[in-house]
């Protein structure tokens, strides 16, 4: 059972996501922190949105989803993030993300130091800091995270080297896909040989203690120091692939924080990330109990 006092921190973009069919709440730091809490792990979402409708919007969905919205930020210049979302015929989504919005320039508080400093985990990802101000708020509130967990979720135009490599350093916890850990190993020009030889590379290079590796319908890894766990795929009919990673990383959360073992673990992430991949959207409206059912199942 978690303890009351027990919460995360999600950091960066929380966002609208402009589907064909409607707009939905969203951005990757976001789609974490809704499933954690729906895994009963309190969260706090540090993000900024614009002082326009948009925003007002956000807020109220965020507060009926009963999610608190204590650290996000207003802006009076900037307005709230949208992205542009498509769905491709294999379910795959793809977007098209506007620059200049206003969780490009969250700013740092000196109540966030104790806000991060108390938390049992932060969450953050590579697309938050592509601006220079909210870079430099992550890297200040770096310096005062106990758990750093560093979704690297690459989002092209929106991938720079030097960027991705100084989080990489500040991580205690990166999670990434095969195609990210390729990326990777090409940014310091080495060779991919193999997952075990590529996480061991990059962990030692890093001095990161863990590694979560996801691969789709092949399942996924989870590299701790020297041993390494795999985890298969949970068979599902696929709604979309929006936010599954996302529900993935906040399963995992959900059960790291809690010091579960690593099977234990990987089996609430596998979970969780096939359970919101069955259904529309990355925050389908669900109780915990209705995915303890399907967890259950395998």
């Amino acid at each position: 059972m978690i303890q009351d006092n027990q919460y995360v921190v999600c950091f960066g973009e929380v966002l609208w996501d402009l589907f064909p069919q409607g707009a939905r709440a969203g951005g990757a730091p976001f789609n974490v922190a809704y499933n954690v809490y729906k895994m009963g792990v309190n969260v706090e979402v540090l993000s900024r949105i614009g002082s326009d409708e948009l925003g007002d919007k956000l807020i109220d969905q965020i507060k009926n989803w009963g999610i608190t919205t204590d650290y996000i930020q207003v802006d009076d210049q900037k307005p709230t993030s949208t992205v542009i979302a498509t769905i491709d015929e294999d379910n795959e989504a793809s977007y098209e993300i506007i620059n200049d919005v206003a969780w490009d320039y969250i700013e740092f508080l000196p109540k966030l130091a104790e806000l991060v400093s108390n938390a049992d985990a932060f969450i953050f990802g590579s697309l938050a800091a592509r601006n220079e101000k909210t870079r430099k708020t992550l890297l200040k509130l770096l310096e005062y995270a106990k758990l750093k967990i560093f979704d690297v979720n690459f989002r092209p135009p929106f991938v720079d080297v030097d960027l991705i490599t100084e989080l990489l350093y500040h991580a205690d916890i990166v999670k990434m896909n095969k195609a990210e850990m390729r990326q990777i190993l090409d940014f310091l020009d080495v060779e991919y040989v193999n997952e075990d030889q590529s996480a061991a590379f990059i962990q030692d290079h890093f001095k990161i203690k863990e590694i979560v590796l996801t691969k789709g319908s092949k399942g996924a890894r989870y590299f701790v120091e020297n041993e390494s766990y795999d985890c298969p795929a949970v068979p599902i009919t696929i709604a979309d692939t929006v936010g599954s990673g996302d529900s993935f990383l906040a399963g995992f959360i959900s059960k790291r924080i809690q010091l579960e073992a690593p099977y234990k673990i990987m089996k609430e992430a596998i979970a969780l990330g096939a359970f919101i991949t069955s259904k529309p959207g990355a925050c389908p409206d669900y109780e915990y109990e209705e995915f303890q059912k399907f967890r259950d199942q395998y």
